[in-house]
């Protein structure tokens, strides 16, 4: 089961736990997302202390093949972005809290 974290949910939680009023948690929301996104684009990687790094990878052209069809298509050159989290991270992912 897949279960989405949307841009909304965050806002309502930053509106309940710290009282800020919609307007203003949904413009903190979009400018952090803006400048992570903005840093990416210039330096290729960003790293948050203590929660994790994202970089910028570019991927060459290659040939992919459909699983249930075995028909070959050629997959375009792209940028990814990689996500990388901190140890603290993973330290409380794989806790037994």
């Amino acid at each position: 089961m897949r279960i989405n974290l949307t841009k909304k949910e965050i806002i309502n939680s930053i509106y309940m736990q710290l009282g800020f009023s919609k307007k203003i948690s949904e413009n903190l929301i979009e400018d952090f997302l803006s400048i992570i996104l903005d840093e990416l684009i210039e330096k290729k990687k960003v790293k948050i202390a203590n929660f994790g790094t994202f970089v910028l990878r570019f991927k060459k052209s290659r040939i992919g093949r459909n699983p249930k069809t075995l028909e070959k298509k050629i997959i375009s050159e792209r940028n990814v972005v990689l996500f990388k989290p901190s140890n603290d991270i993973k330290k409380i992912i794989n806790s037994d809290e």
